[in-house]
């Protein structure tokens, strides 16, 4: 019995299973439903059990299904990366890098490291996006993204984790705020007020609500923005508080005119891990990376 699969039967196994559709799996690759039917077929006949549980509200891995479909993410993620190294060797660049990384870590000291390892090998080619933290998780651990660089609260599920940098969380607080004058505040103090909640749904909104309700609070942000810049220009205009990180908020709070005064909580210090699969699996140029932004997190 043959087991051996091709790239493109993987693919669309996989595209299946994430679509949860036949027809919105074959029209995400081009081709016709039943194509890909056979194709899948063709796969659940040379290892001799079924893959996908079909009904009518579409289909789902079946335990063997599962178990290929991580295989396959691997297996695929590996040849991509493959080819985009291979594509870079050929355009004259050293190699390529896909980093993704949380709001915080690109406000901060991650765009001075990657402009300081470019200028050292200016034939590589360094790509960035920004991401929520499990968004970032999922992608490394696919191969989409080669690095991650973000907060270290969160279940890195067996991927390798360097220490990087770290920050501090503040309040930003327009200057005629009641709690303005003071030099350091725990968080379970500024709950009273009103407060400008920053990119909902990511680790450090999940943290705040978490301590919140361990204070008995139940958090009720007025206004939610995506940027510090934002959050600081709406605590400005006096419509509320805001919990930032002192290092990646401060230049947007100087031009605002915010005071920003420190949290005593243990905590308030945030720490930065790069993340990534097995050292192994990693290119040369990405492991070249790697050294360079903790040689540059150590020196500072």
């Amino acid at each position: 019995m043959s087991r051996h699969f091709d790239p493109v039967s993987l693919r669309l196994f996989v595209a299946a299973c994430e679509e949860g559709n036949i027809a919105r799996a074959a029209e995400r690759e081009a081709m016709v439903p039943s194509a890909l039917s056979k194709r899948i077929a063709a796969i659940e006949s040379a290892v001799g059990t079924p893959l996908l549980q079909r009904g009518r509200r579409g289909v789902s891995p079946t335990p063997a299904g599962e178990a290929l479909l991580r295989q396959a993410r691997d297996l695929l993620g590996a040849m991509d990366r493959l080819q985009a190294e291979l594509s870079e060797f050929s355009a004259g660049a050293q190699g390529s890098v896909r980093v993704m990384a949380s709001v915080s870590a690109l406000a901060e000291g991650l765009p001075d490291d990657l402009a300081s390892f470019l200028a050292q090998h200016q034939a590589v080619r360094v790509s960035v996006d920004e991401r929520l933290s499990h968004e970032i998780i999922r992608s490394v651990r696919e191969g989409s993204a080669d690095l991650g660089v973000l907060w270290d609260r969160t279940d890195f599920g067996g991927l390798q984790t360097r220490p990087y940098r770290h920050d501090h969380l503040c309040v930003a607080l327009a200057p005629q705020h009641p709690l303005a004058r003071r030099r350091r505040l725990r968080y379970a103090e500024t709950l009273p007020y009103p407060a400008i909640g920053v990119a909902p749904g990511g680790l450090m909104d999940q943290l705040l609500r978490r301590q919140s309700a361990l204070a008995g609070h139940t958090t009720a942000h007025r206004i939610q923005v995506s940027s510090l810049d934002a959050a600081c220009r709406i605590v400005a205009a006096g419509l509320g508080l805001a919990i930032l990180p002192r290092e990646a908020a401060e230049p947007h709070a100087v031009a605002s005119g915010l005071v920003m005064v420190p949290l005593t909580d243990d905590w308030c210090e945030r720490r930065f891990v790069i993340c990534s699969r097995p050292e192994a699996t990693l290119s040369a140029t990405t492991r070249l990376l790697v050294a360079h932004l903790v040689q540059q997190a150590q020196a500072a």
